[in-house]
């Protein structure tokens, strides 16, 4: 990244996982535009360096991301700057899917707004027991739309509207039983479970991987006849590589598997 990206995200490597860290802590991580295309140009680096397997997204502070800057906003109030932000949003929640990585988010402190999108659009994610969610726009007067998109493909439908008219927190635990997080742990115990599932992924194949995360976003917009015709040619597909190949023979041959990448 260069250096004005550097400010707005910290990145750190260690293990082929890659910790990016929203880096506006006094703003509680607020996705001002710079924000934003920093966000987004740091996984797009990412994507193509093969040496990371995993990212870790998380946030420095207090907050883990309090959604859209709103005195941004409100310092800007013409249609033609809102539609500009929204449609920059709109690119970093289409890099987290297109991501050939796997995404975490590891969420230490509220998560609000788009920050509770954000949150939803990653693969993954693991949270504090203390962490607390909501998309809190209605409060202000605003309906948030955009997180309504990623939080209706995670929760039961009425459960993401309840949350999206209301603008009430919900706890870690329960955001754990409704689907926007995958669990919930102790603080002290947070950076331990990710490093946890980050070492289970990096031990696979990354092309199967990367290859199996396309197809998953891709069948869930699908009817359930087309679904299986993708998942079966995918399946196909799977099997002429040559990781398929090395990781069944290793079965067989009870040994660990050694990934060519391809």
């Amino acid at each position: 990244m260069d250096d004005e990206a550097q400010a707005f995200v910290l990145r750190s490597d260690l293990d082929g996982v890659a910790s990016l860290t929203l880096n506006r802590p006094a703003q509680f991580n607020a996705l001002s535009i710079d924000m934003l295309d920093a966000l987004t140009a740091a996984l797009r680096e990412l994507a193509s360096d093969d040496s990371i397997r995993v990212i870790v997204l998380a946030g420095a502070g207090k907050a883990f991301c309090a959604g859209h800057d709103l005195k941004e906003m409100r310092a800007n109030p013409a249609h033609a700057f809102q539609r500009n932000l929204f449609a920059r949003a709109n690119k970093l929640m289409a890099q987290l899917l297109s991501q050939p990585q796997p995404v975490i988010a590891r969420v230490h402190g509220i998560a609000t707004a788009a920050g509770c999108q954000l949150v939803a659009m990653c693969d993954l994610a693991l949270a504090a027991d203390s962490a607390r969610f909501s998309v809190s726009g209605i409060n202000v007067g605003l309906f948030c739309a955009t997180p309504a998109v990623a939080l209706s493909r995670n929760l039961g439908r009425k459960r993401a509207f309840e949350m999206l008219v209301t603008g009430d927190f919900v706890d870690a635990t329960e955001a754990a039983q409704a689907g926007l997080i995958n669990r919930a742990v102790p603080l002290e115990q947070l950076d331990a479970e990710v490093g946890r599932i980050a070492r289970a992924i990096c031990a696979k194949s990354p092309a199967v991987i990367a290859a199996g995360k396309r197809i998953f976003y891709r069948q869930l917009e699908m009817g359930i006849e087309a679904a299986y015709q993708l998942a079966g040619e995918a399946m196909a597909a799977n099997m002429m590589a040559p990781d398929a190949a090395e990781g069944i023979d290793a079965f067989i041959e009870k040994r660990p598997p050694v990934w060519k990448g391809a």
